[in-house]
């Protein structure tokens, strides 16, 4: 396997910017390090390191960060990923000052970006790639002209985003349909939402909630397959139906639905399960 640097690096490389990767950013020789640029400011996105109170100090006016959701909400390291899994119409990007807790200091800008019907993980964080980094623009822009404000953040209203894990993909079939779905959405690319075919894996990379006439209760058990249509299976799940469109067998190739149909004989009564 062969590991590449980042787009930052490789861009900063390209221009001969000079570049510091320290493995502790709060240890001894960083702070003499980063001490010695004489900064005015540092611009922090997407860095997965606690900034301590002595390294906060080092800049001459402040650290800013550039965080992907409307803080005080989702703060942590998977803010796109939970926003989705818990079924958020509306997220967005904000650029705060600094403190030792994590995401947790006063907000300088914020601007709210919908969170459409078809995006996932990958679509949601490329969007708010762009806006965050006009956002920022515009951050650093007030902050020169001493034109900007520090709100607090509501501590009431925190809610957090830790780091996804494995298992967080693993498909419950007694959730409903659109909590599914969002599963999906939000695991794509990793962990990826995952169930149990046959007793091998089966990664789940897009899905539809289908609708059922109001007051109807489910005839199968949860993960039963109801129907396998020309390019869907549809499974069910806590009082729903959910079409499969697009999965993954262990040790294969990601592929559509049809194609996974072709290859195997699957039928109405056979279940996905956890394990």
């Amino acid at each position: 396997m062969h590991l590449g640097g980042t787009a930052v690096k490789t861009i900063a490389q390209q221009a001969h910017v000079e570049l510091f990767q320290p493995e502790c950013v709060n240890s001894s020789f960083s702070l003499r390090r980063l001490s010695a640029y004489s900064a005015d400011l540092f611009v922090v996105v997407a860095y997965g390191q606690l900034f301590s109170d002595k390294l906060l100090k080092v800049p001459g006016i402040c650290a800013v960060n550039l965080h992907a959701s409307l803080l005080p909400k989702y703060r942590g390291a998977a803010p796109v990923n939970w926003a989705l899994i818990r079924g958020e119409e509306v997220t967005g990007t904000t650029v705060m000052r600094m403190e030792s807790k994590m995401d947790a200091g006063p907000l300088i800008i914020q601007k709210p970006a919908p969170i459409l019907p078809f995006d996932n993980a990958l679509t949601l964080t490329e969007k708010l790639a762009g806006e965050g980094a006009q956002l920022l623009g515009a951050a650093l822009t007030k902050i020169a002209r001493k034109d900007f404000t520090l709100t607090p953040q509501d501590e009431s209203q925190a809610t957090f985003a830790p780091r996804l894990k494995k298992t967080d993909g693993l498909i419950d079939w007694s959730a409903p349909a659109t909590e599914i779905h969002n599963l999906v959405r939000g695991c794509l690319s990793w962990p990826g939402a995952y169930t149990f075919y046959r007793g091998r894996m089966l990664k789940v990379y897009k899905t539809r909630p289908l609708q059922q006439l109001p007051g109807e209760q489910p005839r199968y058990g949860d993960g039963e397959v109801v129907e396998v249509r020309k390019d869907a299976i549809v499974v069910s799940c806590a009082a729903s139906l959910l079409s499969i469109e697009e999965l993954q067998p262990e040790g294969k190739r990601r592929m559509s639905c049809s194609e996974f149909i072709s290859g195997h004989r699957i039928g109405a009564g056979e279940r996905f399960s956890n394990k």
